[in-house]
């Protein structure tokens, strides 16, 4: 590594930082990030793969009949009886169209955590087509389930998914550093032109420099918004945007599942709570009794859902786990526009207990839902697959074209090349100190990965200007 000169003005410090940081930054997260924009190019078609690899699971022949959910609840039932014995039905998902199939979801020991086992079901005729293991409430099935685990944790477990926490990070603060100082370009260039075109008259280091730069101008806010939203899925990052979205009332809200005094129950109440995930996982007290479910209630679910203006076609119908608690029928339309009112239904008297709709979710829980439904490439169908994959591919080739400019770069006979001169912070000048300091203080707190390697960044930063300027004396 190159000694920085001796600090002798504290002008083109800032740059220097930036040249650095982006350099450093993106020589430890590049692998990463190279992984997860190809996984995610990938991801971004998964469902598309998945119609053509399991299209005996989720079709079937076209027909005008559809059977009650009563009769399709029934035959996975008496299907799991014999193949999978224990599995308990916890949500329905009717065929939303003919020629597809209804799923009928079931709990199951030894799956992975959020994964659920579903028995695919010809709404026309009850007959039972497979069962697959599904992920999430998307109902990822297992190819693109394997593609998602790569793209989050290169299938390294919590030490994978720490790395592309800190990876996600990084990813916006190295493309907004990368524009910072292609902006600083802008007045030395000779043609403006080849700050957003490759110039493929040059040759070498600098060919690829005019690839590298121009490529980071297209891609740049598709990088900043797969970084954003791809951090609310992280671990210590997300936990504090749930964290900043809870006090600032921002979060989803959900119905109200709790139901009045039950004959043969302690009377105790399940109230639903606003939060986000509010009502997924059961919440039953101590002492309510199980919830006794048969298939015909499914129907009487959905015909008073519909009662309330539950009209998508997506649906999922989610089974109370105690008798306390009202069914839940929820819209899952996740293309543009979206559908995702939901209703409570007591089951007694197939009474609606509790309504939200789509209008009633405040402006940021929507702009997360929606910014999640585009980032796994559902919002807006095909175009938005393929802004993905282009986005995707143009970030790999941004990290391709980054390390092939750091070989470029290394002196004679050597192998690797050179880092950009250290010593920006020991130039610069107090109030830049400063500034750095709270900046770096700020996105520490907010994303704790960040903060840990920044700090290691200035430490060595600090301590390659001290070594060298002790060799010099």
């Amino acid at each position: 590594m190159p000694h920085a000169p001796a600090p002798t003005s504290s002008a083109g410090w800032f740059p220097q930082l930036l040249l650095r940081l982006h350099f450093l930054a993106g020589l430890f997260v590049g692998p990463f990030i190279l992984v997860a924009a190809l996984s995610g190019a990938v991801y971004a078609v998964a469902p598309s793969i998945e119609r053509v690899v399991y299209a005996h699971e989720l079709t079937a022949p076209e027909s005008a009949i559809t059977l009650p959910l009563a009769d399709q609840v029934s035959a996975a039932e008496q299907y799991v009886e014999r193949h999978h014995p224990g599995d308990t039905v916890t949500e329905v998902r009717p065929a939303p169209a003919s020629g597809t199939t209804t799923r009928v979801m079931f709990t199951e020991e030894g799956l992975a955590e959020s994964t659920t086992r579903a028995v695919f079901v010809d709404p026309a005729t009850a007959e039972v087509r497979g069962d697959l293991p599904v992920y999430g409430t998307s109902g990822s099935l297992p190819f693109r389930t394997w593609v998602s685990t790569v793209h989050r944790s290169l299938l390294l477990g919590d030490v994978g998914r720490l790395y592309s926490e800190t990876a996600a990070s990084w990813l916006g603060i190295v493309s907004l550093a990368g524009i910072a100082l292609w902006a600083t370009r802008i007045r030395r260039a000779r043609r403006k032109r080849d700050l957003v075109v490759p110039d493929n008259r040059a040759r070498g280091y600098r060919r690829t420099f005019s690839w590298h730069a121009a490529t980071g101008v297209w891609v740049l806010l598709g990088a900043l918004f797969l970084s954003a939203t791809g951090i609310t899925w992280s671990h210590f990052a997300g936990d504090n945007v749930t964290a900043i979205r809870s006090a600032l009332s921002w979060q989803a809200p959900a119905v109200d599942t709790a139901l009045g005094s039950v004959p043969g129950t302690s009377g105790a109440a399940t109230g639903a709570t606003s939060g986000e995930h509010a009502g997924h996982h059961g919440g039953a007290t101590p002492t309510a009794a199980a919830a006794e479910v048969t298939p015909d209630q499914f129907d009487t679910v959905l015909t008073a859902a519909r009662g309330a203006d539950i009209d998508a076609a997506e649906l999922r119908i989610h089974v109370p786990t105690a008798s306390d608690q009202a069914w839940r029928v929820e819209e899952s339309k996740q293309t543009w526009p979206v559908a995702m009112d939901a209703v409570a239904v007591d089951p007694r008297d197939a009474h609606v207990v509790s309504t939200v709709r789509w209008d009633d979710y405040p402006v940021m829980a929507k702009a997360a839902k929606l910014g999640v439904n585009t980032h796994m490439g559902v919002l807006f169908g095909l175009p938005n697959q393929i802004v993905l994959v282009l986005a995707a591919l143009g970030i790999a080739a941004m990290v391709v074209f980054g390390y092939v400019m750091w070989w470029q770069r290394r002196p004679a006979g050597a192998r690797f090349g050179r880092a950009p001169a250290a010593g920006a912070i020991a130039r610069a000048p107090g109030w830049g100190l400063v500034a750095v300091g709270l900046v770096a203080a700020t996105i520490g707190v907010l994303l704790p990965t960040v903060g840990v390697t920044v700090l290691g960044f200035l430490l060595v930063d600090a301590l390659v200007v001290t070594v060298g300027a002790a060799r010099r004396r």
